[in-house]
């Protein structure tokens, strides 16, 4: 299992987002350029993201991109489904019989429900308010270090 780029990059932009659209609409433009990401490819991303109501735009030469609902109301779970679909493992079907069906059902069970299940609890109950104050709190953190 992999984090895809499209998945970093476009969990990058929200959180640049909530962090830069608290009075108004973000270009897309600055949101790459403070991220360095591609420009085209940031709007593919976006795509997904307006098509799953993640993000509205605003239109005109002026215009940008607002977060659809407050921060604390978006899971990453929703972001990730958006951008790549279901994050679950695949769900192997037993075809055969006595023992293959057995050791396929136990592997089912034991590793690929559980891992589903865990992913679910992380995913669901991780918003991107907590992304955006985690990512603030560094970003703290990093202007009250002194180097000797």
């Amino acid at each position: 299992m992999k984090f895809s780029k499209k998945c970093r990059y476009g969990v990058t932009a929200l959180i640049d987002l909530a962090m830069y659209s608290r009075d108004t609409h973000v270009s897309l433009g600055s949101i790459a350029e403070r991220n360095q990401i591609s420009p085209q490819y940031l709007e593919q991303v976006f795509a997904s993201l307006r098509r799953a109501r993640i993000v509205r735009s605003v239109k005109g030469s002026q215009g940008g991109y607002l977060l659809n609902y407050p921060a604390d109301k978006i899971t990453v779970s929703q972001i990730v489904e958006a951008l790549e679909g279901s994050y679950h493992l695949e769900s192997e079907t037993g075809n055969g019989e006595g023992t293959a069906s057995i050791v396929t059902e136990t592997i089912q069970k034991d590793i690929v429900d559980r891992v589903n299940d865990r992913l679910d609890q992380i995913l669901q109950n991780l918003t991107l308010a907590d992304l955006e104050q985690d990512c603030m709190q560094r970003e703290q953190d990093e202007e009250n270090m002194y180097y000797i």
